[in-house]
């Protein structure tokens, strides 16, 4: 594989040109999962070197970036001056071209959708070579917005922003005693919050299978603040604990380690309690703070799988995470969401339900056949898993999780007949 990394939109499209046989993709700061931005004996642009913001217009809540931004640096730029990104993720370390590209969501997917909706327009290069301003509402943004990078690269963006008081949360935490009361609890109360997230005990099992820890809230006014904080509301200042050891045992995260660790994570977390102030860092990135955090999962590391079903297939929901405790998976980073409509990208991810992400330690015996299994049963729902995090799904699975990919195939086609952009992830599942 080769490496590149242009600082210009004219030194991206020569080395687009200068491209060998087996094609081009762009990449971020690496942190998608699976081999979406890995080109095998191909080229990777390194979109890093693209890191201008360009203008923040704080009247009408717009800024227009590079696409080698990172959200940290866009977050950096934005609150001092009274604005935020409008769809963070589990890690502020994405670049804009990452988040148009895989359709990031975050914790407020259910009242503001995706990244890609908070996008007003998109400079995109393409296989012949030209620079084309993308707007919402075609095709081929339609396309873009989750299509992993194939349509061509995303060279820069114009976002619409979100008006912030200040740099806090404030945030409402409660135990559900098992996934039944967390899916109520959910249903009955996400309209009243921005952001909702539930992290469950995948290993509890009998009458506490899917207990969890529900965590929601918004972004403090100015006068939720004590007096101490309201001379710098907007202050940012993401703390970093000391770095993960570089060598840990593969077989740290026995069931043993992760139940004692989900035991005491429930326990330990209020049964209600409301209105507690919380950093930005700490309400969305908390593995942000702490460097190099995967290593716990030793050599062999880890499998993210993320699935979506929807609200009326909450039994297919319910079916997975009972498979999930019965096979006494050790994972102690297992989120639970609600989605609200689904984005308009082809390949975009979300769709409204239920979404489900855990990492799984990668040694764990049988694993590839039961994620398997998993997939079938989610396809059999009419769900699908989530395309930046995978490195194993199979084709014949794909088609069923995704209804628009006969119209993602047909544009690549006419848009780029000599397979220009090419990754492992469009190899193995014929994108």
């Amino acid at each position: 594989m080769t490496l590149v990394r242009p600082r210009s939109y004219a030194e991206t499209a020569a080395a687009v040109r200068d491209r060998g046989p087996r094609g081009v993709i762009a990449r971020g700061l690496g942190r998608a999962y699976g081999d979406a931005a890995q080109n095998a004996g191909g080229h990777v642009l390194d979109m890093t070197g693209l890191n201008r913001v360009r203008s923040v217009d704080t009247e009408h809540g717009e800024a227009v970036c590079d696409a080698g931004v990172s959200l940290h640096r866009l977050m950096e730029v934005l609150l001092p001056l009274g604005w935020f990104v409008p769809v963070t993720p589990g890690t502020r370390q994405v670049t804009v071209g990452g988040a148009v590209c895989a359709d990031i969501h975050g914790k407020n997917h259910h009242a503001e959708g995706g990244f890609a909706r908070h996008v007003r327009s998109l400079d995109l290069l393409t296989a012949d070579g030209e620079v084309r301003t993308v707007t919402p509402g075609t095709d081929l943004f339609d396309a873009t917005t989750g299509g992993m990078g194939l349509t061509g690269v995303v060279l820069g963006a114009t976002l619409r922003l979100l008006p912030v008081e200040t740099s806090l949360m404030t945030v409402d935490t409660e135990r559900a005693t098992d996934l039944d009361d967390l899916m109520a609890r959910l249903t009955a109360g996400d309209h009243r919050y921005r952001y909702s997230v539930a992290w469950i005990d995948l290993l509890a099992r009998g009458s506490a299978t899917g207990r969890a820890v529900l965590t929601r809230g918004d972004h403090a006014p100015l006068d939720a603040l004590p007096a101490r904080s309201r001379r710098d509301p907007l202050a940012f200042r993401p703390g970093t604990l000391p770095p993960a050891p570089r060598f840990l045992p593969d077989g740290l995260l026995r069931r043993g380690t992760v139940g004692l660790f989900n035991e005491l994570w429930y326990r330990r977390a209020p049964r209600s309690r409301t209105g507690e102030l919380q950093r930005l860092s700490a309400f969305f990135h908390p593995l942000d703070g702490v460097p190099d955090w995967n290593r716990i999962y030793g050599r062999s590391g880890f499998v993210q799988y993320q699935f979506v079903v929807g609200h009326e297939r909450a039994d297919a929901l319910r079916r997975v995470v009972g498979m999930l405790a019965r096979r006494r998976c050790p994972s102690f980073l297992a989120v639970l969401k609600r989605f609200g409509p689904a984005d308009p990208g082809w390949l975009s991810f979300p769709m409204a339900g239920w979404t489900l992400a855990l990492d799984i330690p990668a040694g764990l015996p049988g694993l590839g056949r039961f994620l398997d299994e998993l997939d079938e049963v989610v396809a059999e729902a009419g769900g699908r898993v989530y395309l930046a995090k995978d490195a194993r799904l199979r084709p014949e699975t794909l088609a069923a999780m995704y209804p628009r990919l006969g119209d993602f195939r047909a544009l690549r086609a006419q848009l780029d007949p000599d397979g220009v952009f090419a990754s492992d992830l469009a190899r193995r599942l014929g994108l």
